[in-house]
């Protein structure tokens, strides 16, 4: 008995949701996740205080590659991030990316020519030959 009522309970919750997400239109799409977190967590993390934290996170974003597009605002801001060690993996993260993160293009560009780590500067050169060929062509 208590099975069968599990189990009326289960179809009616199942039923239920099925009903909810009708309502509120086609479902969202699946953020990508990364060790166990969603895309939104790691951004989030571009901001910790400790430079450790920004590094993994920007390598987290990198791992997830062109599904990471919805971070580049957030990268490109992290460009600016005062410690090289978390720079370069930005700069790794916008060229796995790919051409969805064009708008970072002018940044790296200019990280290129002013960037005091050398490591960084071919690092954003690397970014935006898989971003954006084209934007190196007569350098």
């Amino acid at each position: 008995m208590l099975a069968r009522a599990l189990g009326v309970l289960a179809l009616t919750l199942a039923l239920t949701a099925g009903h909810a997400s009708a309502q509120n239109g086609a479902p969202a799409a699946k953020e990508p996740v990364s060790r166990g977190r969603p895309l939104s967590e790691w951004i989030t993390e571009l901001k910790a205080a400790a430079p450790a934290v920004r590094n993994a996170a920007a390598y987290e974003i990198a791992s997830m590659g062109p599904a990471a597009a919805p971070a580049v605002p957030a990268l490109i801001e992290a460009l600016d991030d005062p410690v090289a060690v978390v720079r370069f993996p930005v700069t790794v993260a916008l060229g796995e990316i790919g051409p969805a993160a064009a708008a970072a293009v002018p940044r790296l560009k200019q990280m290129m020519e002013e960037e005091l780590s050398d490591e960084v500067a071919a690092a954003a050169r690397r970014a935006i030959r898989h971003i954006q060929p084209s934007a190196l062509a007569g350098e």
